[in-house]
């Protein structure tokens, strides 16, 4: 018997590697010389048969030639285990009978055998049926390793979709969401609020005196002005479905589903809170620091309506709010 290394698909195409599983050494002697000189062939064996299948997980065989007397247990068995194990169970299994029985043939098929000789077999025979059982079995590896590539190569495909989906749906600036990802979810909110017949509330979010901000302290300091003013929205909200996106330029919106104008005020409240907590210096603004312009509005949609309707209500609501004196919430209900 010889040990190897179980080949890769590529490796057994090269190789026809057979196993056989016989108890005679003159029949193991008989058959190593019959396939000898043939330099597809590799040849292995194991005299044991209750070695036989941890021998053929060593040996990883393409064909296995297997004796039905074996001392010690029955070679109808070891084809059984043979096809109950995940590593061999296609792994094509040839019967060595002395007898040439239709019982024996019939059984051996039934529990898993894909052939049947009779020992000694013509070594021409021998070779070519050898050949062809592996080259089913080998071909077979393959297909299936191209099929797991296919399946790899798909779904790392689809995991880069989903990147770059989610990229395409966030602010590069800020991290949070974009114009796009908000057009596409107010839609979506909106007919399921339709359904349900519950309020769908927006605000939209405006930082005071921007420009002036810019061109007191540079575009770099405007940035992160953006940045820390996203991420104070965000910090905000609680719910999985409310949504903060960079609506355009300096101004930001959070939809917030199933969510009525009371409830959607106290948050527009929190969230200039918290923004003026922030203490950012504002040197063109009277009171100093960055503050927050918020329009808040909420509808229940409804089939005769449209989403452009809401926002329309929440951008008067923010006029409103800047034309007061800025830095504070104005909700209006429709």
């Amino acid at each position: 018997m010889t040990d190897a290394t179980p080949p890769q698909p590529n490796e057994q195409a090269a190789k026809v590697r057979v196993l056989l599983v016989d108890d005679q050494l003159i029949i193991v002697e008989a058959l190593r010389r019959m396939l000898a000189g043939q330099p597809d062939i590799e040849f292995h064996y194991v005299t044991d048969g209750a070695r036989a299948l941890a021998t053929a997980r060593e040996v990883a065989p393409t064909v296995i030639l297997q004796d039905l007397v074996v001392p010690g247990t029955d070679g109808f068995d070891v084809i059984r285990a043979y096809r109950e194990d995940p590593a061999l169970r296609h792994v094509p299994v040839i019967v060595l009978s002395a007898r040439e029985d239709a019982k024996l043939k019939a059984h051996g098929f039934a529990v898993g055998a894909n052939d049947y000789l009779v020992k000694l077999p013509d070594r021409i025979e021998l070779l070519a049926r050898l050949r062809y059982h592996s080259a089913g079995y080998v071909s077979r590896l393959e297909r299936n390793d191209a099929f797991r590539r296919l399946a790899e190569s798909q779904a790392e495909l689809e995991r880069a979709n989903a990147a770059l989906r989610k990229l395409a749906a966030l602010d590069g600036l800020t991290g949070i969401a974009n114009r796009r990802r908000f057009d596409e979810t107010i839609a979506a909110e909106w007919q399921r609020a339709m359904r349900s017949k519950m309020p769908l509330s927006l605000l939209l979010c405006d930082i005071d005196n921007f420009k002036l901000y810019n061109d007191a302290l540079g575009h770099p300091a405007g940035d992160l002005c953006l940045q820390q003013t996203a991420g104070a929205l965000v910090g905000c909200l609680k719910r999985p479905a409310d949504l903060a996106a960079r609506y355009g330029g300096e101004e930001f919106a959070v939809l917030l589903p199933d969510t009525n104008i009371d409830g959607a005020a106290r948050l527009a409240e929190s969230c200039r809170a918290r923004i003026e907590r922030l203490g950012l210096d504002h040197p063109g603004a009277e009171c100093g620091m960055v503050t927050l312009s918020i329009g808040v509005a909420s509808v229940v949609p409804a089939s005769d309506s449209t989403p452009a309707e809401l926002l329309a209500i929440a951008d008067k609501a923010l006029y409103a709010a800047k034309a007061r004196g800025r830095n504070r919430v104005i909700a209006a209900a429709h």
